[in-house]
């Protein structure tokens, strides 16, 4: 009985340590970390994707700000000639001023679809410009995951896995090369 139960525990123990000396065997996963808020922000292509939206962002307003002009003078005009204009008249800019801001919430709503559909398309662009550049890095730089801080929700990671400045210049230097004949 006695033999039993020690043959038992050695060949527990031998599985114990073949099962562990395999998993110190395996490497540990390499992972990365990129900003991609930063290579947004920083890199030359992110520059002038922000610097369109905020160009359309300011025409926007223009056109908001226009509009919301013409409103004010109409109310200013209809609060002063109250009074003195007749019933018809004082219906007819009630109607125009019902009708311009009606015409100026549609126009926000528009320019607010607009406004996200083109920040959609040009970050989709920016993205898929820059896939391959991180799947590059990641393959040269032998790693195993590459997370993108802006998303992750990282807590804590170790500054010398983050890639962001790597993928920066490559895509700058991606977009300064002349197109492929």
């Amino acid at each position: 009985m006695m033999k039993k139960t020690t043959a038992r525990a050695l060949l527990l123990l031998s599985l114990f340590v073949a099962a562990v000396s395999q998993s110190f065997a395996q490497q540990s996963p390499k992972l990365g970390v990129i900003n991609s808020q930063d290579v947004l922000e920083r890199a030359a292509e992110g520059k002038r994707v922000i610097a369109r939206l905020q160009d359309k962002d300011k025409s926007n307003q223009a056109i908001l700000t226009k509009f919301d002009e013409e409103i004010r003078q109409l109310e200013t005009k209809i609060n002063t000639q109250r009074l003195t204009l007749a019933e018809e008249a004082l219906y007819n800019m009630n109607a125009d001023l019902q009708k311009k801001q009606t015409d100026r919430k549609r126009v926000a709503e528009d320019a607010v679809r607009d406004f996200q559909d083109l920040q959609v398309k040009l970050f989709q662009k920016v993205q898929s410009e820059l896939i391959p550049i991180i799947e590059a890095l990641g393959k040269e730089k032998g790693l195993d995951l590459i997370l993108d801080l802006a998303k992750s929700g990282a807590v804590y990671y170790n500054p010398v896995i983050d890639l962001t400045e790597d993928v920066i210049k490559r895509y700058d230097a991606s977009k300064a090369a002349p197109p492929a004949k």
